[in-house]
């Protein structure tokens, strides 16, 4: 990476993310939630190392997901973090501990988990590829996620923040806002990219022209967005690498 890195820079991001994880780890959800993974808590050195080594200086294009996935960062500590791609393509090791409580259907088991998080496997696929590595993609960008739980029923189905009941979303969000001002504050990005239409969403309600700008500070010049590449989206079935490249050049991310 050309950036020099700046060891005080790196502690005020983790700062900021050791904030939310403990505010969104104390808070209660009902049914039908039956068990809440906190990928900050449990993998939170994973997450500590992707972000001192690959987050560690103000970036043009911030990334944003929504929340972790049960194959991604639920084992790793890392936003859409496929096992393999955390351990080869990104570099970092080391051990994960468990949830309490663990779901029996949704073990974590860190970098030993044998199954691939196909969203995140396109995602780095494509950014390696396009770049050249990850030194390349790393130089201008970076990725974070909104959310840092995952919410479990008690068949194991996956069930998304923006399904919660207000009365339980609020706090959720108002803490995932805060952490989320205090990061563009601090990376200064030209861009902040919505990956896939919640992630869209919360962008442009923080920093969209129609949004109240009291409390933020650095405003990025442009928001956009990119498909989500979760095999749950046919559009990104029928090719996610080919339509992340027209979005994000139509839209002037990309030169």
């Amino acid at each position: 990476m050309n950036q020099l890195r700046n060891p005080g820079f790196v502690d005020k991001i983790l700062t900021a993310t050791a904030a939310l994880r403990d505010e969104t780890g104390a808070l209660a959800f009902s049914d039908p939630v039956a068990c809440i993974y906190n990928p900050l808590d449990y993998a939170w050195d994973l997450h500590e190392q992707y972000v001192r080594k690959w987050g560690a200086t103000p970036r043009r294009v911030l990334m944003m997901g929504m929340n972790p996935g049960p194959w991604g960062m639920a084992q790793t500590g890392v936003p859409f973090g496929e096992v393999a791609v955390v351990r080869d393509f990104l570099g970092l090791s080391g051990r994960v501990n468990h949830p309490d409580p663990e779901h029996p259907k949704r073990p974590v088991q860190g970098l030993d988990c044998p199954r691939s998080e196909v969203s995140g496997r396109r995602l780095w696929g494509f950014f390696g590829e396009r770049f050249g590595g990850p030194e390349g993609f790393f130089a201008d960008h970076f990725i974070v996620n909104y959310c840092p739980l995952v919410f479990m029923e008690e068949s194991a189905r996956n069930r998304t923040p923006d399904k919660l009941p207000r009365g339980e979303s609020a706090p959720l969000f108002e803490a995932c806002d805060r952490r989320l001002v205090r990061l563009v504050d601090l990376y200064r990005p030209e861009w902040v990219i919505g990956v896939g239409g919640f992630a869209r969403k919360k962008l442009d309600s923080l920093f969209g022209p129609k949004a109240p700008r009291t409390g933020l500070g650095h405003l990025p010049a442009h928001i956009g967005t990119v498909l989500h590449p979760s095999p749950a989206s046919p559009a990104a079935n029928r090719g996610w690498a080919a339509a992340a490249q027209k979005q994000l050049t139509e839209q002037g991310v990309w030169g």
